[in-house]
């Protein structure tokens, strides 16, 4: 297969859309998450959307499917909380391994098919490794703020386990997104490290940071010039921003990594910003009408979509960005 640094000078890579987006159309039930193996697991699991992996697979990879017919390059595997800290919420560690094993197989089983169906458009996957929820530089306590829910080493520990059974899965990519924290972020990038020294490989890794408000900061206060320079010791592939915002919100963090970064740039924006009940109302032809700003003005390599998108956005974006170049790599406008 062609290496994805070579197609990244050529065109800009699409990405797929949100997966819990997708599952929602299945209105999954307690028995659906449980399926014959957990039907007597003593702790609920309905929204572990990571166990339909395990307990629906066959819902998972024509979720996969679809995104690359709707124009996919890459799609995510379906291991966003696929950490054994994640899952101590279901009391599932032990399942971690098994679960991104098997995430990844699954999305490597159907990026197979489509690159065999059309050679020259080979299809990647990446294997997507969630913030968890424990953050390793801010205190949850208020009253302590010196207190810490976890340290660098449990995430790194985690991490690592997570990296190992995607790889051995069949991920092509690793995409370290939704970054709240960059330290968390740190811990997983330091992991990949050690798996590739260890392994005597090299990977890709994706990194996509998220802007939590109008301030332009991350969550632990960096902006989007601190975020990039802070995770540019590590060897990655791109460097972006996902989730929170919808994508006309992005335009001006996008700026500030296009200018200061050699690296690939990417955005996989929200459907908007949601409404009063949490949904997602930006159609794909609003969403695409807003990308269209990234590429006008060449600050992306890869673009696709979060929360609230569907394989009818990707289609969208798809179409639309065959008509732009991407971005110039290892050309600086402006230095850090």
């Amino acid at each position: 297969m062609r290496d994805i640094q070579d197609i990244l000078k050529e065109r800009i890579l699409i990405l797929d859309g949100a997966m819990g987006t997708m599952l929602q159309r299945y209105k999954f039930q307690e028995a659906d998450f449980r399926g014959e193996r957990f039907k007597d697991w003593e702790h609920p699991l309905q929204g572990n959307n990571d166990l339909l992996s395990l307990t629906q697979p066959e819902a998972i990879a024509a979720v996969h499917a679809k995104y690359f017919e709707a124009g996919a390059d890459i799609v995510e595997t379906n291991t966003f909380s696929g950490t054994t800290i994640a899952m101590a919420d279901y009391h599932m560690e032990s399942l971690v391994y098994e679960l991104n094993y098997e995430s990844a197989r699954i999305a490597r089983e159907v990026a197979d098919e489509f690159t065999a169906k059309e050679p020259d458009k080979p299809r990647f996957v990446a294997g997507s490794i969630g913030p968890t929820n424990k953050t390793a530089s801010m205190s949850p306590d208020v009253n302590d703020p010196g207190y810490r829910a976890i340290s660098f080493d449990e995430l790194r520990i985690a991490y690592k386990q997570q990296v190992e059974a995607l790889l051995d899965g069949g991920s092509d990519i690793l995409l370290v997104e939704t970054i709240f924290d960059t330290l968390n972020a740190k811990a997983a990038l330091f992991a990949i490290e050690e798996v590739k020294e260890e392994r005597q490989i090299n990977v890709p890794i994706m990194v996509s940071g998220t802007i939590t408000d109008a301030s332009g900061r991350t969550l632990s206060g960096q902006t989007a010039e601190a975020f990039l320079i802070s995770i540019s010791h590590i060897p990655i592939l791109s460097v972006g921003f996902n989730c929170a915002l919808g994508a006309s919100q992005l335009v001006p963090h996008l700026e500030v990594l296009s200018n200061r970064t050699d690296y690939a740039v990417s955005a996989h924006p929200n459907a908007g910003l949601p409404n009063a009940f949490g949904e997602y109302d930006e159609t794909p032809e609003q969403m695409a009408a807003q990308i269209k700003e990234y590429v006008e003005k060449g600050l992306v390599n890869i673009v696709g979509g979060c929360c609230g998108t569907t394989p009818e956005h990707i289609s969208e974006i798809a179409t639309l960005v065959k008509a732009y170049r991407p971005r110039v790599l290892g050309e600086r406008q402006m230095s850090i």
